[in-house]
């Protein structure tokens, strides 16, 4: 057996010694299957039919493609042992280059350039981090700062400078002229097919319907690229010795060491592909609303950290928080108060059906925290009739607070993250 190997065995799930975490496929279904039973019941009990319509789920992709590609940038960096604080900067970055080169060359090229932008973020980062050995937070945020700054300047030389080509073609010191636009596609029949069984209304079959209606109804290639993009990684990076050695160095960077693995190397691709999916989700953005526009990223860099939290930073549980996180930013941007408010009952339900669950594993005070957090909600949702618009705003930041708070305790950090490294040297 191989050093290679036996290191193998110490990360490889459910190695003697080790507990098997995370969800097999029959308990995944089963909670799919019982998301959507909780849906249909509150969208009957509230008449809220937009919680299960299309459209509202459509758009829930759309919110959510850009949050997950941050969290999965966020995943390959902290698995490399680094912690990227950077991603809303490196989507500033792709953001920028996609609405420069965009409105010249197309939306295909400015996808391109978003992946270049957000790469230069990754590198300067892992620059600062792994050869000069800065402190990851302090590199991040410095990387936030300096993003929003370069590109607010550059926006005003560029497409802001009177006589320009770029503002005579619609651009200004806030915008970028705009470009063309990816048209989304229909799966044919079915889509219809799937669109005439979820206007019958009939109670989850039609839910079912309009769900998944959402995956087959005006999709977005570039949402077919970030799928593609979660599998890949998944395959690459726990199927491959390439994914071991780069899971290792955020493990044990001088075990790995030790096997000849060079790690600054691995920590080095691990950053620049992190920015190269944070720029990828800027420039998502802009080629969504064809444009670049400033302070169009709000926040999403900071979500996709909290998605990869959620997802205990593996690929399935990104995508996981990603959708959560796009679902609750559409519905306070297309319902208003009263879908958010209809959520009140949803998070009500859900919350009960934890706390049985924890009583249930002997639990019992978080059991009853949990309960009495269900009843607050439901007691919120009888006395109002809709939410005010300053929570509906916030709504998507505090379903991240609440989930990661939910969550905590189940969370497995890599053991190295955020630990400085300098080749050589012992733990």
């Amino acid at each position: 057996m191989t050093a290679l190997t036996t290191l193998a065995e110490r990360f490889r799930p459910g190695a003697p010694g080790q507990k098997r975490r995370g969800l097999t496929y029959p308990k995944a279904l089963l909670l799919v299957a019982g998301a959507l039973f909780l849906l249909s019941l509150v969208r009957v009990i509230t008449e809220e039919n937009s919680l299960t319509a299309t459209d509202q789920w459509v758009s829930a992709m759309t919110f959510a493609v850009p949050i997950g590609l941050a969290g999965l940038g966020g995943l390959w960096a902290e698995r490399s042992g680094v912690i990227n604080i950077g991603l809303e900067g490196m989507m500033m970055l792709g953001l920028f280059a996609a609405g420069w080169i965009g409105w010249q060359h197309g939306p295909w090229a400015a996808v391109a350039a978003g992946i270049v932008g957000g790469a230069l973020g990754g590198l300067v980062h892992a620059l600062a981090t792994v050869t000069f050995g800065v402190d990851h937070i302090v590199s991040g945020v410095a990387i936030n700062i300096l993003a929003l700054g370069v590109v607010q300047f550059l926006a005003k030389q560029w497409f802001g400078n009177e006589g320009s080509a770029a503002a005579e073609a619609g651009g200004n010191d806030k915008q970028s002229p705009p470009m063309d636009r990816i048209e989304p596609f229909s799966v044919p029949g079915l889509s219809d097919w799937l669109g005439d069984l979820a206007g019958q209304r009939w109670f989850l079959v039609s839910d079912a319907a309009g769900v998944l209606r959402a995956l087959v109804h005006n999709v977005s290639w570039l949402t077919v690229l970030a799928v593609l993009l979660f599998v890949g990684t998944y395959l690459l990076l726990w199927r491959t010795s390439f994914g071991l050695r780069l899971r290792s160095c955020g493990e044990n960077p001088q075990a790995t060491e030790s096997l000849g693995v060079n790690v600054y190397l691995y920590k080095y691709v691990a950053l620049i592909v992190s920015g190269a999916l944070a720029g990828l989700g800027g420039a998502y953005l802009a080629v969504l609303i064809r444009m670049y526009q400033d302070g169009q990223t709000g926040g999403r860099g900071y979500l996709g950290l909290a998605t990869m939290i959620f997802g205990n930073w593996r690929p399935g549980g990104v995508a996981a928080g990603a959708g959560l996180f796009g679902f609750m930013d559409a519905l306070q941007t297309r319902g208003g108060g009263a879908v958010v408010h209809a959520t009140l009952l949803l998070f009500a339900l859900v919350l009960l059906g934890l706390a049985v669950w924890q009583y249930l594993r002997g639990r019992r005070v978080v059991a009853a925290a949990l309960a009495g957090t269900a009843v607050l909600l439901w007691a919120w949702y009888q006395a109002t009739d809709t939410m005010p618009l300053e929570l509906v705003t916030a709504s998507p930041y505090l379903t991240t607070l609440l989930v990661l708070t939910l969550f905590a305790q189940r969370l497995r950090t890599p053991r190295a993250v955020g630990k400085p490294y300098r080749r050589g040297q012992d733990t």
